[in-house]
């Protein structure tokens, strides 16, 4: 893993930021410094209406 520079860091938290839709981004930091990013995306569907249950 390469040595990534501020601007970098943040340009890729940016980007996580724009592809999630429904979801969190998690940033971890460690000594006033960030060391992880997570994406964590969920899936929404519409509920289908039930028809009555017929005999």
């Amino acid at each position: 893993m390469g040595v990534n520079t501020e601007q970098e860091k943040i340009e890729e938290i940016a980007a996580l930021i724009k592809q999630v839709r429904f979801g969190e981004v998690i940033i971890t930091i460690h000594d006033s410094e960030i060391v992880e990013v997570q994406k964590n995306e969920r899936k929404r569907f519409k509920a289908q209406k039930r028809l009555p249950a017929q005999s």
